[in-house]
C-alpha cells in the first residue's frame, strides 16, 4: 500500500514571535478552509454518483451461518465494507489492513446511529478469520467471502494468471500489483424491497480515510515520519506486535506491508 507523501524537515525549523506565528497560521488556515470546502464539494459529487444494482447472489460465511449480501446490512439501509487482505492459507491478516481495522470498533458505535453497518470481508475461511479476530480483540463484524466471486468482482483479488501477466485492474486503471489481495472500501445501499445497489468503491491511498491515526499524525511536527523507511508503512505492526516503548526514530526492516506473514 503506497502512502508516500512529502514530510517536513524539522531540524532547522524557524522559531518566531507569537505575532509572526499567528500571521503564518492564519495564512495556512485560509488554505485549510479551501480544502474543507473542496472536500465538501467532492462529497456531494460522490453522493450524486449513479448506482449499480447488484444482481449476483453473493453468499458469505458468518457466525450466524450462510448469509446473502442483503442480510449483512443488519437492518440498516447502508453497508460499508472494508476489503481486508486475508487470503486462504495466510497465517494472519495483512498488517496494514489491521492498522485500518483498529479504528473500526470506535467508529461503528457512531455509524450505527446514522443508518450505516460497517464490517470487513476477506476470502480466508471463517475459522481463520475468527482465530485472528480473537487474537486482535476486535468486535466488528467480519465475514468470509470464501468460494464466491465477491472479492474479484469488486476489484480486490487477482488470479495467478493476472499477476503473471504483470498488470491487474486495480483502482480503475491497469497497473502492476505485487499481491493476490488488495485493500479497498465498498459501499452498498439496500432499498425497502430488499434490492441491493453498489454506490461507491475506493482503493489505493483512498483507503486512508479509515486510518484516523494518519490524520492525527499529520497535525504533528514530524507528520507521518516515514522518510527513510524501506516503504511508507514499514513502521506499522499488528497492534499486539509493537515493542513496549516505540521511541526509535526509524523502524526495523520487515516484510512488505501486504505480506502474508
Amino acid at each position: 500500500m503506497n502512502t508516500a507523501i512529502a514530510e517536513t524537515n524539522i531540524v532547522d525549523q524557524p522559531v518566531v514571535s507569537r505575532e509572526r506565528w499567528l500571521a503564518a497560521r492564519k495564512t495556512l488556515l485560509a488554505r485549510e478552509k479551501e480544502l474543507t470546502r473542496l472536500q465538501d464539494d467532492i462529497a456531494r459529487e460522490r453522493r450524486a454518483l449513479p448506482w449499480v444494482r447488484v444482481e449476483k447472489d453473493y453468499v458469505f460465511e458468518t457466525l450466524d451461518g450462510p448469509r446473502r449480501l442483503a442480510d449483512l446490512f443488519d437492518g440498516r439501509s447502508q453497508l460499508l465494507v472494508q476489503h481486508f487482505m486475508f487470503a486462504p492459507g495466510w497465517e494472519q491478516g495483512c498488517k496494514s489492513c489491521s492498522y485500518m481495522a483498529d479504528h473500526n470498533d470506535g467508529a461503528n458505535l457512531h455509524l450505527a446511529q446514522r443508518d450505516v453497518t460497517l464490517l470487513a470481508v476477506s476470502r480466508a475461511p471463517l475459522a481463520d478469520i475468527e482465530r485472528f479476530r480473537r487474537r486482535m480483540g476486535w468486535r466488528f463484524g467480519w465475514v468470509s467471502s470464501h468460494g464466491s466471486d465477491f472479492n474479484r468482482d469488486f476489484g480486490v483479488s487477482f488470479s495467478q494468471d493476472e499477476l503473471s501477466s504483470g498488470k491487474v485492474d486495480y483502482n480503475y486503471v491497469r497497473q502492476p500489483f505485487p499481491h493476490e489481495e488488495a485493500p479497498g472500501i465498498s459501499v452498498f445501499h439496500r432499498d425497502e424491497t430488499g434490492a441491493v445497489f453498489h454506490t461507491y468503491s475506493r482503493y489505493g491511498r483512498g483507503v486512508e480515510t479509515m486510518m484516523h491515526t494518519y490524520a492525527l499524525l499529520e497535525l504533528t511536527p514530524k507528520g507521518r515520519d516515514e522518510d527513510g523507511l524501506d516503504y511508507p508503512m514499514a513502521w506499522v505492526r499488528h497492534h499486539d506486535r509493537y515493542e513496549p516503548a516505540a521511541a526509535a526514530s526509524t523502524a526495523p526492516t520487515t516484510a512488505a506491508c501486504c505480506s502474508k506473514a
